[in-house]
C-alpha cells in the first residue's frame, strides 16, 4: 500500500458529527428546556388527537381519519429527531455512526413526504365536502381512505428507499461535521469524497415529484373550492364553508413554508448565515408536529369540545 493511499484511508471518517446552535454551545443545557417542552407538547398533543378520534364514534369520518394520519406522521417525526437533538443539548453527544445517520434521514424524509401526501388527501377531502357534498359519503368511504393512506405510504417509502444505499457507497473524508442536530440527505451527501451528481439529481426529482406536485394540486383544489364558495348565495354559508378549511390551510403553511425555505437555503444559500440555516431546520421539523394539534384543537369545534371535556372531567 502506498503512502498516499494510507493517508487517504486514515482520513476516511466512520462517524458524522451533529451540531447544536453555533456560538451558543455554553447555553445548550438552557436551550434544551424549551426544546424538551416542544417535544413534550408535540407528543402529548398528537397522542391526544389520536385518542379522541379513536374513542369518539362521531369522529370516525373522513376528515378526522385524515387528521389521525397527520397526527401519526407528526408523532413519527418528533420521535425520529428527539434522541439526537436532546443528546446534543443535554450531554453533548455529537457522534453518530453512518448507518444510524442513514436510517434517521430515511425516516425523516419518508415521514416528511408522507405528511405532504396526507395534506394533499385532506385538501381532496375538503374539495369533495364543499364541491360535491351529496357524494361525500359515497366517494370517501373507509376503503377508499385506507387505500389513499397505503398509496401515500408506498410512494414515500419507494422514493426514499434508495437514498441510504446511494449514500452508503460513498467514502466520507475531511471534516464530518453536519449543520443540524439530525441527518438530512442534502447535507450528508455534501460530505462525500466522490461525485454526488446522481444524488443531487435524484434528490431534486424526489422533491419535485412529491412536494412540488402535492403543493400544486393543493392550490388547484383550493381554486376549485373558492370558485364553488363564491357561487353560494348566502354570505353566512360562504363563511361557514371557508371556515372548515382554515385548520387545513394553517397546517399546509406550517409544513410547506419552512420545508421550501430549508431546501432553498441548502441548495442556493451557501453564503447565507449558518445560524439561519440551523434555526430554519428546527422550525421545519419541530413546529408542524407542535402546532398542528393546537391549530386543530382551537379551530375545529368537534375536537375542541372533546379536548375540553377530556381535561375538565
Amino acid at each position: 500500500m502506498t503512502l498516499g493511499s494510507l493517508e487517504s484511508s486514515s482520513n476516511i471518517s466512520s462517524t458524522f458529527l451533529l451540531s447544536g446552535i453555533p456560538g451558543l454551545e455554553h447555553m445548550h443545557i438552557w436551550i434544551s428546556i424549551p426544546l424538551c417542552f416542544i417535544y413534550l407538547v408535540s407528543i402529548l398533543g398528537n397522542c391526544t388527537i389520536l385518542f379522541i378520534i379513536k374513542t369518539e364514534p362521531s369522529l370516525h369520518e373522513p376528515m378526522y381519519l385524515f387528521l389521525s394520519m397527520l397526527a401519526v406522521t407528526d408523532l413519527g417525526l418528533s420521535l425520529c429527531t428527539l434522541p439526537t437533538v436532546l443528546g446534543i443539548f443535554w450531554i453533548g453527544a455529537r457522534d453518530i455512526g453512518h448507518d444510524a445517520c442513514f436510517a434517521q434521514l430515511f425516516f425523516i424524509h419518508c415521514l416528511s413526504f408522507l405528511e405532504s401526501s396526507v395534506l394533499l388527501s385532506m385538501a381532496f377531502d375538503r374539495f369533495v365536502a364543499i364541491c360535491r357534498p351529496l357524494h361525500y359519503a359515497s366517494i370517501l368511504t373507509n376503503t377508499v381512505i385506507g387505500r389513499i393512506g397505503l398509496a401515500s405510504l408506498g410512494r414515500s417509502v419507494a422514493l426514499i428507499f434508495p437514498l441510504p444505499f446511494m449514500l452508503k457507497r460513498f467514502p466520507y473524508c475531511g471534516s464530518p461535521v453536519l449543520s443540524h442536530s439530525y441527518c438530512l440527505h442534502q447535507e450528508v451527501m455534501k460530505l462525500a469524497c466522490a461525485d454526488i451528481k446522481a444524488n443531487s439529481v435524484y434528490g431534486m426529482f424526489v422533491i419535485i415529484s412529491t412536494v412540488g406536485i402535492d403543493s400544486l394540486l393543493i392550490l388547484f383544489s383550493y381554486a376549485l373550492i373558492l370558485r364553488t364558495v363564491l357561487s353560494i348565495a348566502s354570505r353566512a354559508e360562504r363563511f361557514k364553508a371557508l371556515n372548515t378549511c382554515v385548520s387545513h390551510i394553517c397546517a399546509v403553511l406550517l409544513f410547506y413554508t419552512p420545508m421550501i425555505g430549508l431546501s432553498v437555503i441548502h441548495r442556493f444559500g451557501k453564503q447565507g448565515s449558518h445560524l439561519v440555516q440551523v434555526i430554519m431546520g428546527f422550525v421545519y421539523l419541530l413546529f408542524p408536529p407542535l402546532m398542528n394539534p393546537i391549530v386543530y384543537s382551537v379551530k375545529t369545534k368537534q375536537i375542541r369540545d372533546r379536548v375540553t371535556h377530556a381535561f375538565c372531567c
